[in-house]
This record gives structure tokens, C-alpha cells and sequence, in this order.
């Protein structure tokens, strides 16, 4: 369940060529994805980790410590919509346009509704970054693969439509990548 490594590498590059400084990642699991993106920011950046379980984190959390990022660390346990919510709550709404980069890996039935809440918190040329778009490749095949699980259909179906409305949308401009399992990245334009 964790990320590629050539996954991590490339967000590595892209996160300094940005000159990234605030990050968002919804689903943390042990913490992976996490490490990369804060050894990427600079000395005073920040990353929003959020999971719903604060167990998995605190698997990979000796490691963040032992690479002497924590600090750039703030852990949020809870349901990714919930705690997307709240940000945009805080301090009145200041958070809105304030990160320059945000990764999606968490529950992929709700990418859609991290896409709504992660352009209000993106900054206009910022990136957002949607994990396992691909999904197995089973995007490009039938729906009633030979092997595949209800779930899988489910989860294949919710990826078209999401990859559709992205490619749809003007407030950004998108492309698949096909590196790990599909990385969908989207430049914020409006």
C-alpha cells in the first residue's frame, strides 16, 4: 500500500523545482510518502498529514524523527473530507490558497470530494497529485474482467468519473502519469 519509489523521487524533484514550502497529504499510512515530502522542503516547511489512523503513522514515525523532519510534521487523525473541512475553516478561512502542493492517496471513492476542497486550499500554480488513477490498468479494460473483485469495478468506475471530471474541469490542467499505479497531476489555474 505504500508508494513507489519512483513515485517518491519524482515528487522529490517536482516539490523543489516548485520551491515548495506548505504541503497537504491525505493518506499517510506508515509514513513513506510523508518522509519524502518533508526531506524535499526547505528548513521552515510544513506538511499537513492527515490519516485515520494515527496506528499506522506511528509505525513510520521513528523514521521521520531519525531523519530530523518531524518538525515539518503536523499529523491530523481523521476522515480526509472532515479534516479538509476544517481547515478551510480555520482562522477564518486563511488557509484557502495557502498550500502550494497536496497529494491524494487515501480512500479512492472520495477523490472527488478531496479535489473540491484541495483546489480551495492550493494556491493558483500549485499542483495536486491523485495516487492509483490507473488502478491496475483496469481503467482501459472491461468492466467485467475475468478475476475482478466487486470492489475493483467500483473502484474502476469511480476513477473514470473522476478522471473524466478532471480532464473536464478549467480550473486546472491535468495529466496522467504512468509511473507507480497512475499518478493524476493538476496545475491550478483558476
Amino acid at each position: 500500500m505504500g508508494s513507489s519509489p519512483d513515485q517518491m523521487q519524482f515528487f522529490s524533484v517536482l516539490l523543489k523545482l516548485m520551491g515548495a514550502r506548505s504541503t497537504i497529504e491525505v493518506g499517510v499510512f506508515t509514513g513513506y510518502s510523508l518522509l519524502s515530502t518533508a526531506l524535499a522542503l526547505p528548513a521552515g516547511g510544513k506538511v499537513v498529514a492527515i490519516d485515520v489512523s494515527r496506528e499506522c503513522y506511528e509505525l513510520g514515525r521513528p523514521v521521520i524523527e531519525a531523519a530530523g523532519v518531524a518538525h515539518k510534521v503536523d499529523f491530523r487523525e481523521g476522515d480526509g473530507l472532515a479534516v479538509l473541512d476544517g481547515m478551510l475553516c480555520e482562522d477564518g478561512g486563511a488557509r484557502a490558497g495557502a498550500f502550494d502542493f497536496a497529494y491524494a492517496d487515501a480512500d479512492k471513492l472520495q477523490y472527488a470530494g478531496y479535489h473540491e476542497r484541495l483546489l480551495r486550499l492550493v494556491r493558483v500554480g500549485g499542483v495536486i497529485a491523485y495516487d492509483n488513477t490507473l488502478w491496475g490498468g483496469s481503467v482501459v479494460m472491461p468492466r467485467d474482467m475475468p478475476g475482478s473483485s466487486d470492489y475493483d469495478r467500483l473502484v474502476r468506475d469511480s476513477f473514470l468519473r473522476f478522471n473524466a471530471a478532471v480532464a473536464a474541469d478549467d480550473r486546472v490542467e491535468a495529466c496522467i502519469l504512468p509511473i507507480a499505479d497512475g499518478v493524476t497531476l493538476c496545475r491550478r489555474v483558476k
